[in-house]
């Protein structure tokens, strides 16, 4: 009996300890500010998959974490001062990151500048202080949703401050769930009126409002790379737009939208993270990712899209080889005069006047088009060669050798990962 007692206590506490493994390993904390923190604290523990709610001090410098201290009139308008914020532990199992954030923005006013209603002072200022990029992200998109609600309900800018967290303190014991111990105690509401009334809650494909009047008849056919974009400031938007966008040539459609332009569209891949790339056929995604892609992911990406599993991408990332006189050689190889491009990045990479006949059976240049092309050191099956790749897509290209006629290189290149365009249609 004393045996079987031991192994039940064994069992439970296994069991106990996996439960426990199980929701730490989705749980994440954000830390949130709307004035004063008692009547907060006890919404949040209302919230299904909130695991904790913790009221106390952030954002501040100079000024010691203390009740006392940062409601001293000195400290009223500093704003080195601490705010009165709530830290939230919640499980994303059960609540999303916009559940959790829409709560927030329904229970108070985040259009009024350190104050709510008649509490006054920077302590009281609308705040969101995040844990992570995704959180980040999330916090960007929603209060970009609320922003547009808030404005047709006669309301002005959102002045809710948004940063990483630095440092967290535990308000005092008697501030810890207050409302709780107190019913009866001061819990004021301020919140708008303004409510996600037409948005399901607490799932991570929040969806906003639809414009029905936006026309996307022109992405119902054919391929087409869709990026959702924050209609607000994204810095993760503009990175894109500044390390792919604005370089991409490519043949293949690249189209920005806000997740309210999507009607008519087949996407499944959640909207909120901005960017989120979509690749989509005849209006339907195929495959999407949320948040920012390096060009290397983005153009790895977008040769699945468009190349499959075909020879073009075993060479493109697979550092594969066309086969001698291949298909695509015999088109190239006597083109008129124009431009070879990347086949994914539409970036030109060598030029007809370089080229020659060396009768191997691959294209073959003097040089590439300036600055297209990078080279390495390859030295697979037992050889010394040099690689060359293209610097947008970063897609493998072939190689160089130095047997071109004078006494010039040889750039040896694949013709199954380029596309031609003749010099009279390329665009300036």
């Amino acid at each position: 009996m004393k045996v079987l007692s031991l192994l039940l206590i064994s069992f439970f506490s296994i069991f106990a300890s996996a439960a426990i493994t199980e929701a730490t390993i989705h749980s994440e904390k954000i830390i949130l500010g709307s004035g004063c923190f008692w009547g907060a604290e006890k919404g949040y523990e209302s919230l299904p998959g909130v695991i904790d709610a913790v009221s106390g001090y952030a954002d501040g410098d100079g000024v010691r974490p203390t009740y006392r201290e940062i409601t001293k009139p000195k400290n009223k308008f500093n704003p080195n001062n601490h705010a009165e914020v709530v830290e939230v532990t919640y499980n994303k199992n059960i609540i999303s990151t916009e559940g959790i954030l829409i709560h927030y923005l329904e229970s108070h006013d985040p259009t009024q500048v350190n104050r709510q209603g008649n509490d006054i002072g920077t302590q009281y200022r609308s705040i969101i202080l995040y844990s992570n990029e995704d959180q980040r992200l999330a916090i960007l998109n929603t209060i970009s949703i609320y922003q547009a609600l808030l404005k047709d309900a006669g309301y002005g800018k959102i002045a809710t401050e948004v940063k990483p967290i630095q440092e967290f303190y535990k308000a005092e014991k008697y501030h810890q769930d207050y409302i709780k111990k107190n019913p009866n105690g001061y819990c004021p509401d301020h919140s708008t009126g303004v409510t996600f009334n037409e948005v399901k809650k607490g799932i991570s494909d929040l969806k906003p409002f639809a414009d029905p009047a936006f026309d996307n008849s022109l992405l119902l056919k054919g391929k087409h790379i869709l990026v959702i974009v924050s209609d607000g400031y994204c810095p993760y938007c503009e990175k894109f737009k500044k390390d792919i966008t604005s370089e991409y040539k490519g043949t293949i459609p690249l189209t920005n939208r806000t997740a309210s332009q999507l009607n008519d569209l087949k996407i499944k891949t959640p909207k909120w993270a901005t960017p989120t790339i979509i690749f989509i056929q005849d209006g339907t995604e195929v495959f999407g990712h949320q948040g920012y892609m390096t060009p290397k992911e983005f153009y790895k990406a977008l040769g699945k899209f468009k190349l499959g599993n075909s020879e073009a991408y075993k060479v493109a990332f697979a550092d594969g080889t066309d086969a001698r006189f291949c298909k695509e050689y015999e088109i190239f190889k006597n083109t008129p005069d124009g431009v070879f491009i990347d086949k994914l990045s539409g970036a030109a990479l060598f030029d007809t006047k370089d080229r020659f006949n060396s009768s191997t059976g691959w294209l073959s240049f003097t040089k590439p088009v300036y600055d297209s092309v990078y080279t390495k050191p390859d030295n697979s099956y037992g050889m010394r060669r040099t690689e060359i790749r293209s610097i947008t897509s970063d897609i493998h290209l072939g190689h160089v050798f130095a047997d071109g006629p004078n006494g010039m290189p040889r750039y040896c290149i694949n013709a199954t990962v380029l596309e031609f365009i003749k010099r009279a249609d390329i665009k300036i």
